[in-house]
C-alpha cells in the first residue's frame, strides 16, 4: 500500500528541498504545491488586479488557497494507487485540527506521514533572503511584523519533526 507524506512548516524551512530529498530516497512523485499551481495563481491574481505575489492577502486566501490545495490533493490521489506521493505545502491552517491525519487517511485510504520541516529563524530568514523569490518580500520588508503575524507552531497531532 502506498504512503501520503505531508511535508509542511512555514516559508523558509525547507520544505521543497526536504520532500524533494525524500521523494528521491523512496521513488515517490513528488506534488509541491509552489510548483504545481504557481503561474495558475500568478495568473489569477493578476487578473483580478492584485499583487500577483501576495500569498498572505485575503484575495489569495478566499480565491486561491482552498484550489490550490485540492489541486494537490487530486493529483495525489491520481498517483497513489502506484506509488508513494511527497506531498509539500504550508497547510498552516490544517495542522491546527487534530483529526486531520485521519480525515486524510479515509479520504485517500492510505497510510499518512506527516513531517513538520523546521529550522531557527535566523537561518530562515536567510534562506528567504538567498531565494529571491517576489513572493518573499513582504515579508522581508517587516521580518518583525511577519514573525509576529505567522502561526509557526507544531502539528496539534502527532508528526515527525525535521530540522534542516
Amino acid at each position: 500500500m502506498s504512503v501520503l507524506y505531508i511535508i509542511c512548516g512555514p516559508a523558509g524551512v525547507g520544505k521543497s528541498t526536504y520532500g524533494r530529498k525524500l521523494a528521491s530516497e523512496l521513488g515517490a512523485c513528488l506534488l509541491d504545491s509552489d510548483t504545481l499551481t504557481e503561474p495558475v495563481v500568478r495568473a489569477g491574481m493578476e487578473l483580478g488586479g492584485e499583487d500577483p505575489d501576495d500569498r498572505d492577502s485575503e484575495t489569495y486566501r478566499r480565491a486561491f488557497r482552498d484550489p490550490v490545495y485540492e489541486c494537490l490533493f487530486a493529483t495525489a490521489a491520481e498517483n497513489l494507487p502506484h506509488l508513494d506521493v511527497v506531498l509539500v505545502g504550508p497547510f498552516t491552517s490544517e495542522i491546527r485540527n487534530p483529526v486531520w491525519p485521519g480525515q486524510l487517511e479515509k479520504r485517500f485510504g492510505v497510510e499518512i506521514g506527516i513531517i513538520f520541516v523546521t529550522c531557527d529563524e535566523e537561518e530562515r530568514k536567510e534562506r528567504i533572503v538567498r531565494r529571491g523569490n517576489p513572493r518573499d518580500d513582504l515579508k522581508l520588508r517587516d521580518w518583525s511584523l511577519y514573525l509576529a503575524n505567522s502561526d509557526n507552531r507544531s502539528p496539534a497531532f502527532p508528526f515527525r519533526e525535521v530540522k534542516t
